[in-house]
């Protein structure tokens, strides 16, 4: 498998597919997932062109089970070393939910040249835990809970997310996938539980306003109104006017992964996008 060892040893998954001299599409997944949650737009991408890249994520996935290091200065830092490795120049940066706070946290550092555009869907910034500067955002007892499940038992855990919010499997009329489901509770297992319980932390606490405000490329934000995991009110609509260059794009009852369950409704926006 192609892999990637940063300066601390860690070994990083990877996919890499297409033309090198194409316009690379750098994809980052959600907790606590890995780079098997952009099957259905890799394979869009590609198609039309694009070099298509994902990782997965430190501790996440076919990557090291790593016990430090899991916070966003060093997912960034990792994702930096990776685009090196890769000579990734002008490319387009998407991520979803913990992946739009990484996106964000490394765009907001990148090199020169190395970004030309991004995209947060359903993205965790500016910040999802409540504070007296956030009144918005979810108490930690939501977050504490995340933690006291995945501690007694994982497994179930990772069904019963899937299976409910998620992917809005839990409203009325909802066309239920069993094996969306298990795709995401495969993904989540292959994953490290001492990785995956630190990154709570890091998608729920870390504060990412500052990030917003200093990326100066142009920044598709995209969310759904029905987003049971990170809701709107307390994410995109704070994120969009940090932005110098941002565009907000909202879907009326799409839920937090949309990229699976209306893939034909945000890859051709996605597309537009790029080629805007």
């Amino acid at each position: 498998m192609p892999m990637l060892t940063t300066q601390d040893g860690t070994e990083i998954f990877y996919k890499d597919w297409g033309s090198k001299d194409a316009q690379p599409v750098v994809f980052h997944h959600g907790w606590p997932l890995s780079a098997d949650d952009w099957d259905s737009q890799m394979l869009f991408f590609l198609a039309k062109g694009y070099r298509v890249i994902a990782h997965d994520r430190r501790g996440h996935g076919r990557s090291t089970q790593t016990d430090t290091g899991n916070e966003m200065d060093t997912y960034a830092a990792d994702v930096a070393e990776l685009v090196v490795a890769l000579d990734v120049r002008n490319a387009i940066h998407v991520g979803h939910s913990t992946g739009g706070g990484e996106v964000a946290h490394y765009v907001a550092r990148a090199e020169p040249g190395r970004v030309a555009k991004a995209v947060l869907i359903g993205a965790v910034p500016p910040v999802m835990v409540k504070s007296a500067a956030n009144p918005g955002g979810l108490p930690i007892e939501v977050f504490d809970g995340f933690r006291a499940a995945l501690a007694a038992n994982r497994a179930q855990f990772y069904r019963d997310v899937p299976a409910g919010p998620f992917y809005g499997f839990n409203r009325a009329g909802a066309q239920v996938s069993p094996g969306v489901i298990d795709n995401w509770w495969r993904q989540g297992m292959m994953g490290g539980a001492k990785a995956h319980y630190d990154c709570i932390k890091a998608f729920s606490e870390t504060d990412f306003t500052e990030d917003l405000k200093a990326i100066d490329v142009p920044v598709l934000v995209m969310h759904g109104t029905d987003d049971q995991i990170v809701p709107i009110a307390d994410a995109a609509l704070l994120s969009h006017p940090l932005l110098k260059h941002g565009t907000l794009k909202t879907y009326e009852g799409f839920p937090h992964g949309m990229c699976t369950t209306h893939a034909d409704v945000i890859n051709p926006d996605l597309l537009a996008f790029f080629k805007a």
